[in-house]
């Protein structure tokens, strides 16, 4: 998987397009959770993009402290193509956009609870109890950076 980072600002209409229709189908239309996607977040954002074979296989974005939570935190994490590994690649490299760009000394995120041993590999510590987001289980998790 080819991993490309870009800013808003450097996103190409072709490429927010597939951001946007992936992020769509996943989590609108798979999850079958109706919910207001287009948040206005993502111009604040850098966007973690994989690819493969030229088109957008994984995802998420990178959010500097107080556009989401008090910290830096990831979202909208996802990869159309599961279990072979592309989701933790991903991770890693949106870990390293956080440390690299914003700075961040801890990552927060809002995970949906089945991913949750998803995220622990990578480090991450739930630190709330479990609730519902847009009908959704989640729980709130932190990473703090060495």
């Amino acid at each position: 998987m080819k991993i490309i980072v870009k800013h808003y600002d450097e996103l190409t209409k072709d490429e927010l397009y597939e951001i946007l229709e992936a992020r769509i189908h996943v989590f609108v239309v798979e999850q079958e959770c109706p919910y207001p996607e287009i948040d206005g977040k993502d111009k604040n954002a850098y966007h973690v993009m994989g690819y493969e074979d030229n088109k957008l296989i994984a995802y998420l974005r990178v959010l500097d402290k107080g556009v989401s939570y008090e910290n830096v935190s990831l979202g909208r994490v996802l990869t159309l193509n599961r279990r072979q590994g592309y989701g933790s690649e991903l991770l890693r490299k949106g870990i390293e956009v956080a440390k690299e760009k914003f700075h961040a000394d801890c990552i927060e995120i809002e995970a949906q609870t089945y991913a949750k041993r998803f995220y622990e590999r990578e480090g991450f510590i739930q630190t709330s109890e479990e609730f519902l987001e847009d009908g959704i289980p989640h729980i709130k998790m932190e990473l703090k950076i060495k």
